[in-house]
Formats: C-alpha cells, structure tokens, sequence
C-alpha cells in the first residue's frame, strides 16, 4: 500500500506540473501580496505630497513678502479710526471714527465719504477738495490708527480650517498662510480649485466688482473659481483677490475615480494633484487578475450637461502595449473590468489541481 501510493505520487507530480506550467502560460500577472504598496503608487502620491509642499512653500513666501507694509492696499470701512494732519492748516487736524455707513465730517467739507478708498486715496481726495476753496497747495497726511475686525472663514482641505478675526488687508494667499496652508495627505488632500464665496452687498451700496468680473446675481452671494496651479505653480498674482469682511474660502477634498470589477484592491482612489490615467488607475488597484477581460473593460463618466452617464470602451491590454493612447481620467470615473469566462475556467482548473497535487504529496507522506 505505502509503495501504491508513492508511485502514483510519482506519476500525478509530473503531469500536475506540466498542466499548471501550460495554465500560467495563458493566465499572465502574477498574484498580488497582500499589503504590499506597489512603487508606481507610491511615487505618485509622493509626487502628490511634493507639489502640495511647493504650493505651501509659496504660500509661506507670499505671506513673508507682504509683511513689510500689509496694510498699504487697505481699503477703509466702518469703525476705522482715521488720523487726519493738514499741515497748512492745524485746525483741521482731528482723530475720527468711520461710521457705519462709511462717512466721516470734517470742518469746512462736511461729511466725506471714506469707505472702500485707501488711505492714498483719501488723502487725494481731500487735497483736492481743499484746494477747490480754501488752500492753495495743501498737503494731506491719513493715518488709520485702528483697523476694525474682519471675520473671514477658510474651509475644507486646508491644515486648520476655522472663521477667523484679521485685520488690515488680506488677500487669498495671506489667509491660507492663516490656516496653516493646504493639506497633503491622500485621502483629505486638497483639490485644484479654490471657491471663494462673498456675501451680498448691504442695500443701497453698489458691491465692490473684482477684474474681470462681468455678470452677477444683485443682492445675492457671488461665487468666484479660482485654480490653485495657476496662483501657486505658475504665479498668476491676478488671482490672489484682496478680501472682505465676511468672505468664505472653500477649497474641496481632491476628488476621486472608483476601480471596479476584476481587479486585486477594487475601490476608490483620489486624484490628488496630478492627472491620472487608465493605467495609473489600474496600478493603483494593484492590477488585474488573472481572469480579467482587460480588452472589454468599460469607464462610466457623468455627461459634461449632467443628464445622466457616458459609457466609455477601453482596451487595457492595448494601451498597456502601447497601441492605444492612455485616456485621462475625471474626477468620479467609475472604471469596471469584467470577467473573461475562459480564463475563469483555466483559473478554476488551476486551483483545482493545485489542490489535487498539494493532496496527492499530502498522502504521499503518510
């Protein structure tokens, strides 16, 4: 009995390898281990996480380099307190507090309106009402004492998001250095957009309209888009609007494109800063497996108008060779990989018999 069974051990190894050697053949990428980070997504997370730092490095750099005179594009508003000095004419020098309509009096020009000029501005504006009647050549000096407080919020993808108490002039650049700059990391990294949303102006006022701005909703909230590669990669200094009191920065986690069907780690994975791929999608999701129909597999996009979804049919196998052009992805593709029914077969054979000769070697020593 024991010499049965080591000679048929004997003739049910070879055969066994020979088919599974034949099967291999057909079924091509190896198993995946589990738990093991594949280097093509580690390096585009790294590349990720590196053009993040740069962007934040900028950050820091625009907000150092404004430090020097922060308030010099200041606009007044209410409760500033103003420092006026005429030197031709002492009288006319007074401290006083913007109301809250954003006038303020002063003796011989009465009530003068102040809000949303500069301190260079105002001093113009002044000298030359002067000059109209009472002085000849006189020379303005405004000082703004006291800033009043402006509540601006910062949210979402940035190191610590919260409403915050500044004063003085502030722009996009000077309050995400405020908020610790953008997040990196790749799940809750941020995105390549910066919402800026600005409350409705106060009736009766006309409300402050940024460069280029044409069509708007009166006495609604405006919403401003604005691209962080063009302000922090390529330095697009037009796009680092000044702010006011009550603005909201909104900047969206990085969105993500979602891997499904036959492959090792289906599920989703973010885009983070860079432009993904079909393939990079693929790798991200640690490849196909072996009874994968990559020729067939199909990306489901949401229409540009929104009404419902555009299917897409991808050849993985021929842009992996490199006969077809790799597609780039959008954020919320879905891409699903099905199922080749002969490969499953051959599959199915393989672990059946992988498991026939684990168990013949099994006997084999008893």
């Amino acid at each position: 009995m024991f010499f049965h069974t080591t000679t048929r051990k004997a003739i049910i190894s070879p055969i066994s390898l020979l088919v599974i050697t034949f099967l291999v053949s057909c079924v091509s990428a190896p198993p995946s281990e589990k738990g093991v980070i594949s280097p093509e997504k580690t390096l585009l997370e790294l590349e990720s996480s590196r053009q993040v730092r740069a962007m934040n490095e900028r950050i820091l750099m625009s907000s150092l380099s404004s430090q020097g005179d922060p308030y010099r594009d200041y606009k007044i508003g209410p409760e500033d307190l103003l420092e006026i000095s005429v030197f031709e004419a002492e009288k006319l020098n007074q401290t006083v507090r913007v109301s809250s309509q954003g006038n303020i009096s002063i003796p011989l020009l009465g009530v003068v309106r102040v809000k949303g000029l500069t301190a260079n501005q105002l001093e113009r504006e002044l000298r030359e009402l002067l000059a109209e009647k009472y002085l000849q050549d006189p020379h303005v000096s405004i000082f703004i004492k006291e800033y009043r407080s402006q509540r601006i919020s910062v949210m979402g993808a940035v190191e610590k998001p919260g409403v915050f108490e500044v004063t003085g002039h502030k722009t996009i650049l000077d309050m995400l250095a405020v908020a610790g700059g953008l997040r990196a990391d790749a799940q809750q990294g941020a995105g390549s957009l910066l919402f800026l949303i600005r409350p409705p102006a106060v009736q009766g006022e006309a409300p402050e309209v940024l460069e280029g701005e044409k069509d708007f909703e009166a006495g609604g909230p405006r919403t401003f888009v604005i691209d962080l590669e063009e302000l922090l990669v390529k330095g697009d200094l037009s796009l680092n609007v000044p702010l006011i009191h009550g603005d909201v920065i909104n900047i969206p986690v990085s969105g993500k494109v979602f891997v499904g069907g036959e492959v090792r780690r289906p599920g989703g994975f973010p885009l983070g800063r860079n432009r993904m791929t079909l393939t990079q999608a693929i790798i991200m999701a640690a490849g196909l497996k072996p009874e994968a129909n990559g020729s067939e597999a199909k990306i489901f996009r949401c229409s540009e108008k929104g009404l419902g979804k555009e299917v897409l049919s991808v050849n993985v196998y021929a842009i992996q060779k490199g006969k077809q052009e790799d597609l780039y992805l959008k954020e919320n593709d879905i891409i699903i990989v099905p199922r080749h029914g002969v490969k499953a077969f051959f599959v199915g054979v393989k672990e059946t018999l992988t498991g026939v000769l684990t168990m013949g070697y099994s006997l084999g020593s008893l």
